[in-house]
């Protein structure tokens, strides 16, 4: 008769599981853990795009898993899945490795779909991932080179086109840092940045329509045109082909075309295949096929299994799929694992949206605040990046991004000179969050200050 494993296996290294991760470290679990992804590198998605513009390092916002989880007696497994045996309590993996796991935490969060939209899968560009946001930017720069040394004007047109199909907060947050962005790129090569045209192409009336940031968009509308270059949104448009040179669309049942040589993807995103490849009856899903998990984040028919992020649904409850409901699911989780392990009651998880960051630019942003009030432009900025700042994994990490961001953006930019010591001091007194917290009210009291005096 084989012993029992006694052994916490965690699939998929993004909020939900790094963090159940990190905080049973921190907890003390009495238990093995083991975390695989198939990344070398944690992606902290909200703040790819800060990545992308160049307005963060890679250390920021792309630090490997294993800095991350050094010391924390954590075991990282850098491998794909290639299935999950739930009867069996195994996971295998394509090295042809397995493990057999006493717990298991699901936290593959979810993958892009293209709605079965021709083309779409092989001619846009996705928006996930490190090799994502290098590749767009590569693209992207080869096509403004080309621009600006081509005579035919047609060509030039589709080089300097770039369509974001979807409306939501990932088509508007990607517009808005491409139309500051990319005629700030041109103008260095000596081109004219009004020649620049950023679309979006979105299938329903509004854009945010029915996303958590649903109340910000007034500020986003408004904000869109302010940028560098105002931004063009279609509605009631939906995006039937997109070819290498074209996309197709199809509004007031009349089919068009834009003329392009870049289309990016933010249109939607559906279950991971392995997910839906588990075995758990269609009831005990919901209408995206995302598995149900009890008030304390456990499978209906495996109770050994938690299941957090986008992957899956908490019964009786809605909670949009963002960074702060995943953080803090996995966190839930570590605490309800380690409840078992001690042998005491699990407790239901709780989660407290506390608002909605959306950034609308190069240092532009919308913020709503706990559903009190809204706050936009460089204000907003400065909560976003710091709100997220916060949330970086371990302290460590935490504090060493938190404090470059702190003495770039407020230090050198907008603090007096003269009393930098003193502001050193105390932010090494305060360290992490609170620096942060501390700074950017500061710097808001400033801005503020600023106004009034004007």
């Amino acid at each position: 008769m084989n012993s029992p494993v006694y052994q916490t296996v965690i699939i998929g290294g993004g909020f939900t599981g790094l963090f159940t991760a990190l905080h049973l470290a921190h907890e003390h679990y009495p238990r093995s853990v083991v975390l695989i992804d198939k990344n070398e590198r944690f992606c902290f998605k909200p703040l790819l795009y800060e990545y992308f513009d160049g307005e963060m390092d890679s250390f920021q916002v792309l630090p490997r898993f294993s800095e991350l989880l050094k010391g924390s007696g954590v075991i990282f497994v850098q491998d794909a899945v290639q299935s999950i045996d739930l009867h069996q309590r195994e996971v295998k993996l394509a090295s042809g490795n397995s493990y057999n796991y006493s717990n298991l935490v699901l936290a593959l969060g979810s993958v892009t779909t293209y709605h079965h939209v021709e083309g779409a899968n092989v001619n846009a560009f996705a928006f996930w991932t490190e090799a994502d946001a290098i590749a767009l930017e590569r693209h992207l720069r080869d096509c403004l080179q080309k621009a600006i040394q081509t005579e035919d004007v047609e060509q030039r047109r589709k080089l300097l086109t770039v369509v974001v199909v979807g409306g939501g907060a990932s088509g508007v947050e990607m517009a808005a840092t491409l139309a500051d962005l990319l005629p700030h790129w041109y103008s260095a090569l000596g081109g004219n940045s009004a020649d620049i045209r950023v679309i979006i192409l979105n299938h329903g009336q509004k854009i945010l329509d029915g996303d958590i940031n649903d109340p910000l968009r007034p500020i986003a509308e408004t904000e869109l045109q302010k940028r560098t270059i105002p931004i063009e949104i279609l509605t009631g448009a939906e995006a039937t082909a997109i070819h290498p040179n074209t996309i197709e669309y199809k509004s007031n049942n009349q089919v068009h075309t834009v003329p392009t040589y870049t289309a990016i993807w933010t249109a939607g995103t559906s279950i991971h295949p392995l997910i839906q490849d588990l075995a758990i009856p269609q009831e005990h899903r919901d209408h995206h096929n995302r598995p149900l998990v009890t008030p304390t984040m456990q499978l209906l028919d495996f109770p050994e299994v938690f299941a957090g992020g986008d992957c899956a649904a908490v019964q009786d409850s809605s909670l949009p799929p963002t960074a702060q409901v995943a953080y803090q699911q996995g966190a839930n989780i570590a605490r309800n694992l380690k409840a078992i392990a001690l042998g005491e009651e699990l407790k239901p998880a709780k989660v407290n949206i506390r608002g909605t960051l959306l950034k609308l630019g190069i240092n532009d942003a919308a913020v709503n605040l706990l559903n009190v009030f809204e706050v936009g432009g460089e204000p907003a900025h400065l909560i976003r990046q710091a709100t997220y700042l916060t949330l970086l994994p371990t302290p460590i990490h935490d504090f060493k991004a938190a404090t470059e961001w702190v003495d770039e953006n407020i230090f050198h930019q907008h603090l007096d000179p003269q009393d930098v010591g003193k502001k050193v001091v105390q932010a090494v007194e305060l360290v992490g969050a609170g620096v942060v917290g501390v700074l950017v009210a500061r710097k808001l009291l400033k801005m503020l200050g600023d106004e009034e005096k004007s």
